[in-house]
């Protein structure tokens, strides 16, 4: 788990002012700013690793430690817009919010051999969260990703439905050739999901642990396509977090194949985005929270792209959930954490934010 999981109304931490943790570009005693402008921002939910899970001992009916903390968690994001946030959290209120975007693992058995199983956990996954926000509990079109509990190689049964939703999704700027990969626009800002991880090079040439599926090349020709040299921010979401695999080149063949992410890959990754304005790159898998600047090596930078990895969200065994509130201005990021340590019976904003400028 990481080192930076939970602060959910936790205790003091270094870096405290004002009862606020300033990230590194807001000054001691500052103001947030952006909460008065008029103009709006593009505002969205994150969430990750919801896990819905069946019973295993009657595949056809959902584990109801699943169905219980997944209805108080949807209820949750469907009552958030609109309200207000305190000033610990940086003040203001949660604007009109576009979607919510999943980082992965939205069911807990794509990775073993009970398709019965997986069978009932996507078609629960699917009643609770919806595709446009008019079909399911969710109230919130969702733009989700595959994760190692969906499906950790080439194909399985929560691909297929991916590769569905992608043909019914509304309003998507391209989708790959394979039919997994897709991106979009909210307002200014372009949006691309990629699965699992990015990649794959083609040197060296090696099994990758978890398939890439073409992400990489639909990142590059998605980006050159539909950004260009704009200057419009992006934002990118995968599965597996991104520091532990970028290790210096070159690694061991034996090595990498063990690794959740070839390292080759993730370097490559890192290429791919550092002509663009990126506003996020996000992912969850860790069940942890991390925020910090990425500059393409294995420890957070004082520069670089900024990256979020997002909490577990409803996982049916743990009581301490959250998830993440995005606002992307023309010059700047507002990221802040809501969270519960029961299951979703209560919840409320961690007292801190971060802010960057987009650069």
């Amino acid at each position: 788990m990481n080192s930076d999981r939970r602060g959910f109304l936790g205790g003091v931490a270094s870096g405290l002012a004002g009862g606020l943790l300033w990230s590194p570009e807001v000054r001691s005693g500052g103001r947030l700013r952006g909460l008065c402008d008029e103009q709006s921002p593009t505002a969205f939910l994150m969430i990750s690793d919801t896990h819905v899970l069946a019973d295993a001992a009657d595949a056809a009916k959902l584990d109801q430690r699943s169905v219980a903390v997944t209805e108080r968690f949807v209820d949750c994001l469907n009552g958030l817009s609109g309200t207000e946030i305190p000033e610990s959290a940086g003040g203001g209120r949660v604007r009109e919010l576009r979607g919510v975007i999943h980082g992965g693992d939205c069911i807990d058995t794509g990775d073993k051999p009970r398709v019965d199983m997986q069978r009932t956990e996507w078609a629960g996954f699917e009643d609770f969260y919806g595709l446009t926000g008019r079909e399911g509990r969710l109230r919130l079109p969702l733009y989700e990703v595959h994760g190692n509990h969906d499906s950790p190689r080439s194909d399985g049964y929560e691909l297929q439905q991916i590769r569905r939703r992608n043909r019914e999704r509304v309003g998507l700027t391209a989708v790959s050739e394979n039919g997994l990969h897709y991106s979009w626009d909210w307002g200014p800002v372009h949006f691309v999901n990629l699965g699992i991880v990015v990649g794959e090079v083609s040197e060296p040439a090696r099994r990758r642990r978890y398939a890439p599926l073409g992400s990489l090349q639909f990142l590059q020709d998605d980006l050159q396509k539909h950004v260009g040299s704009s200057g419009r921010p992006i934002v990118v979401t995968h599965h597996i977090d991104v520091l532990r695999y970028a290790q210096p080149l070159p690694v061991e063949t034996v090595r990498a194949e063990g690794m959740e992410w070839d390292p080759a890959d993730v370097h490559a990754y890192y290429e791919a985005l550092r002509e663009y304005r990126v506003a996020g790159i996000l992912y969850g898998h860790t069940h942890g929270r991390n925020i910090f600047r990425w500059d393409g090596t294995a420890k957070a930078g004082k520069s670089g792209v900024p990256t979020f990895n997002c909490d577990n969200s409803s996982h049916f065994g743990g009581s301490q959930q959250a998830f993440l509130y995005f606002e992307i201005w023309p010059d700047r990021l507002l990221v802040r954490e809501y969270g519960t340590r029961d299951g979703w019976s209560t919840a409320g904003w961690t007292p801190q934010f971060w802010q960057m400028d987009l650069t």
